[in-house]
């Protein structure tokens, strides 16, 4: 996502750096069709033993796909030179405990990005699934085809919504997918309950949507945050220690709530209080838009005193 955000023009850098959160529906649109298929070809007693495993072995390729990749692509030019001043300034301290202590409002804030975010994806793709087997019955085939469309779907809308992000702001176009996502399962649990395929399509690829405009420009805002010294640790503390508490509990506590209660209220209520966080964060942030990432390491360095030339 960085090595992305990091190489784009400044007047583009939502569009760009949004086709690497593409590629995220991409790579379950794969895992979907592969489970789609073995469970239309394979026994409900074959499946449940060892054909949802295939998807887990064929993602070996892809690392090995991902680390050629990975070891192939040049680092950004302001990376190059950030590493050179931290390598020649040897006594300043660039890591985990320095981005904690000079910048903890930025983690916090991509903490807070975050939060909704992931939260609504992992209701949408996951609980979603849980919520038409267990309440509605549905058949798993049809749950699994519901996704492929929706995926396909999500995958071309992000970066669209990336190019929003560069025409009307970083702040708006997020503050849209907070405010609509919170609406989201007061509409789509009522429309699973109708059991009609096209409207439990049009649901899940709807609520796919709605996160776009929060996922999309989510790169480019967090990349604006830190300066170039400490940006992979603040974005990666700010996001993925968020998805630990966030998008991996969201499934794991709705099922819950949903076997307590009966009723998808709880986790309603529940995504609504993670929506209204994440706008008041958004709120909080200044707008980036067009911002030269130079000019985010300058203001850094005149903030902590350090030479112009030191640019994280």
């Amino acid at each position: 996502m960085l090595l992305v955000a990091e190489h784009s023009p400044k007047e583009s850098r939502g569009f760009w750096s949004s086709w690497p959160q593409a590629a995220v529906p991409v790579g379950n649109l794969l895992a979907t069709l592969v489970l789609f298929i073995m469970s239309t070809t394979l026994s409900s007693a074959a499946f449940l033993g060892w054909g949802w495993r295939v998807a887990f072995w064929l993602s070996a390729v892809i690392v090995f796909v991902g680390y050629y990749i990975r070891t192939h692509v040049t680092e950004a030019p302001i990376f190059l030179e950030a590493k050179a001043q931290v390598e020649k300034e040897q006594a300043i301290s660039y890591g985990v405990g320095e981005v904690i202590r000079k910048y903890p409002k930025g983690i916090l804030q991509a903490m807070g990005l975050r939060l909704a975010e992931n939260i609504m994806y992992y209701l949408v793709v996951s609980f979603s699934i849980v919520y038409l087997k267990s309440v509605d019955k549905y058949d798993t085939s049809s749950l699994l085809l519901a996704l492929l469309i929706a995926h396909v779907v999500h995958f071309v809308v992000i970066p669209q919504i990336g190019r929003l992000a560069d025409a009307w702001g970083r702040k708006p176009v997020y503050l849209i997918g907070a405010i609509s996502g919170a609406t989201w399962p007061f509409f789509a649990f009522p429309m699973f309950d109708t059991k009609n395929p096209a409207v439990i399509v049009a649901a899940v690829t709807i609520g796919l949507c709605l996160h776009a405009f929060m996922y999309a420009g989510q790169p480019a805002i967090m990349t604006e945050l830190f300066p170039t010294r400490m940006r992979y640790s603040g974005v990666s503390l700010g996001s993925q220690v968020t998805s630990i508490f966030a998008g991996s509990l969201a499934p794991l506590l709705a099922t819950q709530w949903l076997k307590d209660t009966g009723s998808w209220m709880p986790t309603a209520i529940y995504l609504v209080i993670s929506c209204a966080i994440t706008a008041v964060v958004v709120l909080t942030l200044k707008e980036t838009r067009g911002v030269a990432l130079e000019d985010v390491d300058n203001a850094d360095a005149v903030r902590h005193g350090l030479p112009m030339g030191a640019r994280a």
